[in-house]
């Protein structure tokens, strides 16, 4: 018999973590290897996690879902860090994304997965872009993202400053083409 104001639903349990539960394991996790990390540090989420060791940065890119839209963001934010890694909500999902693109220019990508409550694991370590300085197109870019980052440690800038235009200035650093435009032809192995 259906009661008289319908009929009851019991509330299902999540299968996968939140986004906001995925960084914070990811935090965890760098803070472990003994990272500094700022999360969504522009304010504007273009970067979800910014990791600094010494003079080594990071960028981290969490989804819970959408393995290509986090594989193209890695790919852009490539320009800012010397490595890059994505972390996901399924080992099933992180396991497919490294064999898809375990050659090529997304090789380099690190690729976590997150288990709800009990921390990453790496399922493939990542790797710097270039092998030296001299391969580097995004060199610039880079040396400026780390003198942001140098400011922000030595207190110069206020922990609750905007990143803003740093994104920006890639786009412009092309003379006026589109960041997807931009090619990087890594090495290969």
């Amino acid at each position: 018999m259906v009661p008289a104001d319908g009929p009851v639903t019991l509330p299902r349990e999540r299968t996968r973590p939140r986004e906001s539960e995925i960084v914070a394991a990811a935090r965890a996790h760098l803070e472990t290897l003994g990272y500094r990390v700022w999360v969504n540090p522009d304010g504007r989420d273009y970067f979800d996690l910014v990791a600094r060791r010494g003079r080594d940065v990071g960028l981290v890119e969490a989804k819970v879902a959408g393995t290509r839209q986090v594989l193209a963001q890695a790919l852009r934010r490539r320009a800012w860090g010397d490595w890059v890694a994505v972390v996901l909500a399924t080992e099933r999902a992180a396991w497919h994304l490294a064999d898809r693109t375990a050659h090529g220019r997304a090789a380099p990508i690190g690729v976590w997965w997150a288990r709800r409550g009990t921390g990453v694991t790496v399922v493939r370590d990542a790797r710097p872009w270039t092998r030296t300085a001299a391969d580097d197109p995004f060199g610039p870019l880079r040396q400026r993202f780390h003198r942001l980052l140098d400011a922000l440690e030595a207190g110069e800038l206020p922990e609750a400053t905007a990143w803003d235009g740093v994104a920006r200035e890639v786009r412009r650093a092309s003379g006026g083409r589109g960041f997807s435009e931009w090619r990087l032809d890594e090495p290969t192995e």
